[in-house]
């Protein structure tokens, strides 16, 4: 009996370790028990997925196998290990959500590819496979989500990644160097937004306190 695991299992896999991570830190911020942790962790992890395979009339990928509720699991168990033996900082939540974002991003769009959509729908449903689970785990811990955070370049960096990984297509790459090429664009801009704490330009419209 051999194992098959195709590259969009394989990038639904490491999306789901990796944002499980980013739950388990971010519900260890709130001092969640054992069970609010692995709750957290969940929804972190199949948010995005479950709300773009609902929209395109998909089965919904953690459905059609246990593999995914496993790697969430041993995930958010080391974690928890690791997080018990020493202290984890907040940058380390954002990186990890930076590597999540890339994988699903990516993934998306390429599972909206497969579902027959293409442009401007494949960023659209990119960014809310990328985003979504972050959101819902932000929202249950009763944070202002990062893609709704002043100035943060979140889902921007989606956004870019998934176009150049479509431009690149156009272009006539491969699709693997394509997805590499988009998953890479969006770690570098995130990783930016981070370490170098760049930020969006804000749009001023003018004092609202004038002409009263």
């Amino acid at each position: 009996m051999t194992l098959s695991i195709t590259p969009l299992q394989l990038m639904d896999y490491l999306g789901v370790a990796v944002f499980a991570v980013s739950g388990v830190l971010a519900a260890g911020r709130k001092h969640l028990d054992w069970f609010g942790v692995l709750v957290i962790a969940t929804v972190t992890a199949i948010g995005g997925g479950t709300l773009r395979d609902l929209l395109i009339d998909r089965p919904v990928f953690w459905l059609t196998g246990t593999g995914y509720l496993w790697v969430i699991l041993v995930a958010t168990l080391a974690t928890m290990l690791v997080v018990r033996v020493r202290g984890i900082p907040l940058r380390a939540l954002l990186i990890a959500d930076a590597l999540g974002l890339a994988l699903f991003a990516i993934s998306g769009a390429r599972i909206a590819e497969a579902a027959g959509f293409g442009g401007i729908i494949a960023v659209i449903l990119g960014t809310m496979t990328g985003v979504a689970g972050g959101v819902f785990r932000d929202m249950l811990l009763a944070e202002i989500p990062l893609l709704l955070r002043n100035r943060e370049i979140y889902a921007t960096a989606a956004i870019a990644g998934i176009v150049l990984y479509l431009l690149l297509q156009a272009g006539g790459f491969e699709r693997a160097t394509a997805a590499y090429a988009g998953m890479a664009a969006i770690v570098v801009i995130r990783f930016a937004a981070i370490f170098l704490d760049l930020q969006m330009p804000a749009l001023k419209l003018g004092d609202s306190e004038k002409g009263k």
